[in-house]
C-alpha cells in the first residue's frame, strides 16, 4: 500500500484531516485501513486553488462540468462496503473518475483499478495527480461508463461514482462470480445499492444502502 504523505499547511494541516476522521467515525465508518487511506490522502491537491482550504470539510465540492469532488463521508462509506462486501480486490472498475480522488482512495487498496471518465479534460487531470501522488497501478479510459470496461473484466468489485436511473446490466455482467457493485441509483430520489453476484450465476442480490445525491450517469462522451 502507497503513502501518500503530502503535507499540506494552514487549513489542509494534519489537525484538519484529523478532525475529518473523527467526523467520518461519528458517522459510522469503522474500517481502520480505509480510514488511515483518507487521512493520508492529500484532499486538497484535488480542487483548485480557490477551494483547496475547503478540502478537509466533510462536503461535496465543484470541480468544473458539472461535476464534483465526493463528500468524503460518501468516500469512505462506498470504499468500505465494497472492502467489506469482497472477497478479493485484484481487479477493481471505477465509473467515473472525476478528480481521482476516490480512484486515489481505491487505488491504495485494490491490485489493479480500472477507471472510466466521459469528461477528457478532467481524465487528463486525474492522471496528472496520479503521477505526482506516484500511483502506478490505475489504468484509464476516456469512455461512456454506462457501458463499464467490458474488454478489461471480469471485476471482483465496481465502484460508480454517479447515479443511473436503473442499474445497467452491461455493468452486472462485467462482475466476476461473487463480485460486488456499489452504485446510487434513481433519478431526483437516489439510494446506495450493494448488489451481490450470486456465484457464477445470473442471480444478483441486491442490498439498499442508505439515501444519497449523485450526479446522474449520463451517456457519450466530452472532449
Amino acid at each position: 500500500m502507497t503513502n501518500l504523505m503530502l503535507q499540506g499547511v494552514g487549513m489542509t494541516s494534519q489537525r484538519t484531516r484529523e478532525r475529518l476522521i473523527q467526523r467520518l467515525m461519528e458517522q459510522g465508518v469503522t474500517n481502520e485501513q480505509v480510514l488511515d487511506i483518507i487521512r493520508n490522502t492529500p484532499r486538497h491537491i484535488f480542487l483548485d486553488e480557490a477551494l483547496s482550504h475547503r478540502a478537509y470539510e466533510d462536503s461535496s465540492l465543484p470541480i468544473g462540468f458539472g461535476q464534483t469532488l465526493s463528500q468524503p463521508y460518501i468516500v469512505a462509506r462506498m470504499t468500505e462496503l465494497l472492502v467489506g462486501a469482497s472477497g478479493k480486490l485484484d481487479k477493481v472498475l471505477e465509473i467515473g473518475t472525476g478528480s481521482g480522488y476516490q480512484t486515489v482512495v481505491l487505488a491504495q487498496l485494490v491490485k489493479q483499478l480500472y477507471s472510466v471518465e466521459r469528461i477528457k479534460p478532467l481524465q487528463d487531470k486525474a492522471r496528472d495527480r496520479l503521477k505526482t501522488l506516484g500511483l502506478r497501478n490505475v489504468f484509464l479510459k476516456h469512455a461512456d461508463g454506462g457501458f463499464g470496461w467490458p474488454e478489461k473484466g471480469p471485476y471482483d468489485a465496481i465502484l460508480s461514482a454517479a447515479a443511473p436511473r436503473v442499474v445497467p446490466e452491461s455493468l452486472k455482467q462485467q462482475l466476476a462470480p461473487g463480485g460486488v457493485l456499489v452504485i446510487p441509483v434513481g433519478g431526483d430520489q437516489q439510494e446506495l445499492q450493494l448488489i451481490m453476484r450470486d456465484g457464477d450465476s445470473d442471480t444478483f442480490v441486491t442490498r439498499s444502502i442508505e439515501p444519497v445525491k449523485f450526479v446522474p450517469l449520463l451517456s457519450g462522451t466530452t472532449r
